[in-house]
Protein backbone atom coordinates (compact mmCIF):
# COMPACT_ATOMS: atom_id res chain seq x y z
CA UNK A 1 0.00 0.00 0.00
CA UNK A 2 1.62 2.97 -1.13
CA UNK A 3 0.13 6.21 0.82
CA UNK A 4 0.73 10.06 0.24
CA UNK A 5 0.70 12.96 3.10
CA UNK A 6 -0.55 15.62 1.28
CA UNK A 7 0.00 19.07 2.72
CA UNK A 8 2.29 17.08 5.27
CA UNK A 9 4.06 20.44 6.93
CA UNK A 10 6.34 18.47 10.39
CA UNK A 11 4.31 15.95 10.39
CA UNK A 12 5.77 13.16 8.46
CA UNK A 13 4.66 9.58 8.17
CA UNK A 14 7.87 7.36 7.86
CA UNK A 15 6.28 5.25 5.46
CA UNK A 16 4.22 8.00 3.46
CA UNK A 17 5.26 9.95 0.36
CA UNK A 18 5.42 13.27 2.36
CA UNK A 19 4.64 16.53 0.34
CA UNK A 20 4.69 20.51 0.90
CA UNK A 21 5.01 23.57 -1.05
CA UNK A 22 8.22 24.10 2.30
CA UNK A 23 10.76 21.81 2.10
CA UNK A 24 10.59 20.41 5.71
CA UNK A 25 12.42 17.32 5.04
CA UNK A 26 10.32 15.88 3.34
CA UNK A 27 9.93 13.53 0.51
CA UNK A 28 8.75 16.07 -2.04
CA UNK A 29 8.74 19.70 -2.30
CA UNK A 30 5.79 20.97 -4.48
CA UNK A 31 3.09 23.50 -4.63
CA UNK A 32 -0.34 21.58 -4.31
CA UNK A 33 -1.80 24.68 -6.21
CA UNK A 34 0.14 23.89 -8.94
CA UNK A 35 -1.63 21.08 -11.38
CA UNK A 36 -0.87 18.12 -11.96
CA UNK A 37 1.18 17.02 -8.91
CA UNK A 38 3.88 14.87 -9.85
CA UNK A 39 2.73 11.66 -9.27
CA UNK A 40 1.71 9.14 -11.72
CA UNK A 41 -2.50 8.41 -12.53
CA UNK A 42 -3.44 5.70 -10.23
CA UNK A 43 -0.30 5.77 -7.58
CA UNK A 44 -1.63 5.94 -4.37
CA UNK A 45 -3.81 3.42 -2.05
CA UNK A 46 -4.32 6.08 0.69
CA UNK A 47 -4.43 10.03 1.33
CA UNK A 48 -3.97 11.54 4.08
CA UNK A 49 -5.53 15.29 3.75
CA UNK A 50 -4.63 17.00 7.37
CA UNK A 51 -5.95 20.15 7.83
CA UNK A 52 -4.26 21.35 3.89
CA UNK A 53 -7.41 21.61 1.55
CA UNK A 54 -8.82 24.85 3.51
CA UNK A 55 -5.55 26.52 2.59
CA UNK A 56 -5.80 25.67 -0.93
CA UNK A 57 -7.01 27.93 -4.14
CA UNK A 58 -9.35 25.39 -5.72
CA UNK A 59 -11.58 23.05 -4.31
CA UNK A 60 -12.49 21.39 -7.60
CA UNK A 61 -9.07 21.37 -9.26
CA UNK A 62 -8.18 19.74 -5.95
CA UNK A 63 -10.63 16.88 -5.72
CA UNK A 64 -9.84 16.26 -9.38
CA UNK A 65 -6.37 15.75 -8.71
CA UNK A 66 -6.76 13.40 -6.11
CA UNK A 67 -8.93 11.33 -7.57
CA UNK A 68 -6.44 10.62 -10.71
CA UNK A 69 -3.26 10.36 -8.20
CA UNK A 70 -5.49 7.26 -6.30
CA UNK A 71 -5.92 4.11 -7.39
CA UNK A 72 -9.53 2.70 -7.83
CA UNK A 73 -11.04 1.69 -4.29
CA UNK A 74 -8.39 3.95 -2.33
CA UNK A 75 -9.09 5.79 0.86
CA UNK A 76 -8.63 9.42 1.24
CA UNK A 77 -8.74 11.10 4.62
CA UNK A 78 -9.86 14.75 5.21
CA UNK A 79 -9.87 16.55 8.33
CA UNK A 80 -10.53 20.43 8.43
CA UNK A 81 -12.04 23.40 10.20
CA UNK A 82 -15.34 23.80 10.19
CA UNK A 83 -16.65 26.36 8.52
CA UNK A 84 -18.59 28.27 11.41
CA UNK A 85 -16.00 27.67 13.66
CA UNK A 86 -13.24 30.39 14.87
CA UNK A 87 -10.38 27.77 14.01
CA UNK A 88 -11.50 28.24 10.35
CA UNK A 89 -12.74 32.27 10.07
CA UNK A 90 -9.41 32.95 12.93
CA UNK A 91 -6.90 32.06 9.91
CA UNK A 92 -6.57 34.68 7.05
CA UNK A 93 -4.83 31.34 5.16
CA UNK A 94 -7.87 29.11 4.98
CA UNK A 95 -9.45 29.91 2.03
CA UNK A 96 -11.67 26.95 0.94
CA UNK A 97 -15.06 26.75 3.54
CA UNK A 98 -15.23 22.76 4.59
CA UNK A 99 -19.08 21.67 6.02
CA UNK A 100 -20.81 18.29 6.80
CA UNK A 101 -21.59 18.39 2.91
CA UNK A 102 -18.63 19.44 1.56
CA UNK A 103 -18.15 16.44 -0.52
CA UNK A 104 -22.25 16.13 -1.63
CA UNK A 105 -21.45 17.15 -5.55
CA UNK A 106 -18.48 14.16 -5.75
CA UNK A 107 -20.34 11.50 -3.98
CA UNK A 108 -21.21 8.57 -5.96
CA UNK A 109 -24.47 7.74 -4.96
CA UNK A 110 -24.88 4.62 -7.38
CA UNK A 111 -27.39 1.91 -5.82
CA UNK A 112 -27.14 3.56 -3.00
CA UNK A 113 -31.20 4.90 -0.92
CA UNK A 114 -31.01 8.23 -0.85
CA UNK A 115 -32.51 9.68 2.48
CA UNK A 116 -35.02 12.47 1.25
CA UNK A 117 -32.69 15.55 2.43
CA UNK A 118 -29.66 13.82 -0.32
CA UNK A 119 -32.56 13.42 -3.22
CA UNK A 120 -31.22 16.50 -4.67
CA UNK A 121 -28.30 15.04 -5.64
CA UNK A 122 -29.94 13.22 -8.45
CA UNK A 123 -30.34 15.86 -10.90
CA UNK A 124 -28.45 19.20 -9.46
CA UNK A 125 -24.82 18.23 -8.89
CA UNK A 126 -22.36 20.80 -9.58
CA UNK A 127 -19.14 19.34 -9.93
CA UNK A 128 -18.61 20.30 -13.39
CA UNK A 129 -19.00 16.66 -14.92
CA UNK A 130 -16.04 15.54 -13.27
CA UNK A 131 -15.02 12.17 -13.00
CA UNK A 132 -13.61 12.43 -10.13
CA UNK A 133 -16.28 10.50 -7.52
CA UNK A 134 -15.96 9.09 -4.22
CA UNK A 135 -18.04 7.02 -1.90
CA UNK A 136 -18.53 8.54 1.43
CA UNK A 137 -17.61 6.35 3.90
CA UNK A 138 -17.78 8.61 7.07
CA UNK A 139 -18.69 12.04 7.47
CA UNK A 140 -18.61 13.54 10.96
CA UNK A 141 -18.14 16.60 13.36
CA UNK A 142 -15.48 16.31 16.16
CA UNK A 143 -16.96 19.32 18.68
CA UNK A 144 -12.81 19.66 20.02
CA UNK A 145 -9.43 18.62 21.60
CA UNK A 146 -10.79 19.12 24.32
CA UNK A 147 -12.71 16.78 26.99
CA UNK A 148 -14.98 19.64 27.67
CA UNK A 149 -16.83 19.56 24.64
CA UNK A 150 -15.50 16.01 23.44
CA UNK A 151 -18.39 14.27 24.68
CA UNK A 152 -20.99 15.78 22.34
CA UNK A 153 -19.24 13.58 19.29
CA UNK A 154 -21.57 10.56 19.61
CA UNK A 155 -24.45 12.86 20.00
CA UNK A 156 -24.31 15.51 17.19
CA UNK A 157 -22.95 12.49 14.66
CA UNK A 158 -26.08 10.59 14.84
CA UNK A 159 -27.27 12.81 12.13
CA UNK A 160 -24.78 15.42 11.51
CA UNK A 161 -26.40 17.03 8.54
CA UNK A 162 -29.34 17.35 10.24
CA UNK A 163 -27.13 19.11 13.13
CA UNK A 164 -25.61 21.21 10.76
CA UNK A 165 -28.66 22.61 9.14
CA UNK A 166 -30.30 23.29 13.18
CA UNK A 167 -27.70 23.69 15.82
CA UNK A 168 -24.06 24.48 14.53
CA UNK A 169 -24.43 27.52 14.29
CA UNK A 170 -25.30 27.70 17.87
CA UNK A 171 -22.65 25.26 19.28
CA UNK A 172 -20.57 25.07 16.23
CA UNK A 173 -18.15 21.74 16.06
CA UNK A 174 -14.26 22.67 15.66
CA UNK A 175 -13.71 19.95 13.17
CA UNK A 176 -14.89 17.78 10.24
CA UNK A 177 -13.92 14.66 9.01
CA UNK A 178 -14.16 12.64 5.96
CA UNK A 179 -13.55 9.35 4.46
CA UNK A 180 -13.66 8.88 0.86
CA UNK A 181 -13.37 5.55 -1.38
CA UNK A 182 -12.62 6.38 -4.56
CA UNK A 183 -14.47 5.33 -7.60
CA UNK A 184 -13.02 4.90 -10.87
CA UNK A 185 -15.69 3.91 -13.38
CA UNK A 186 -14.45 2.18 -16.20
CA UNK A 187 -16.27 2.60 -19.95
CA UNK A 188 -17.94 -0.74 -20.84
CA UNK A 189 -16.46 -1.89 -23.87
Amino acid sequence: MKTLNLGCGRDFISEAVNIDIVDYGGNVVHDLNVYPYPFHDDEFDHIICSHILEHLENFHQTVTELHRISRNGAHIRVSAPFFLNTKFFGDPDHRIPFSIRTFDNYEHIGGRRLRFYERWKRCHRTNYGADGLFKVLDKRFNMSNSWTLKWLNPFVNIEPVVYERLFAGVLSPEEVHFELEVVKIRPQL
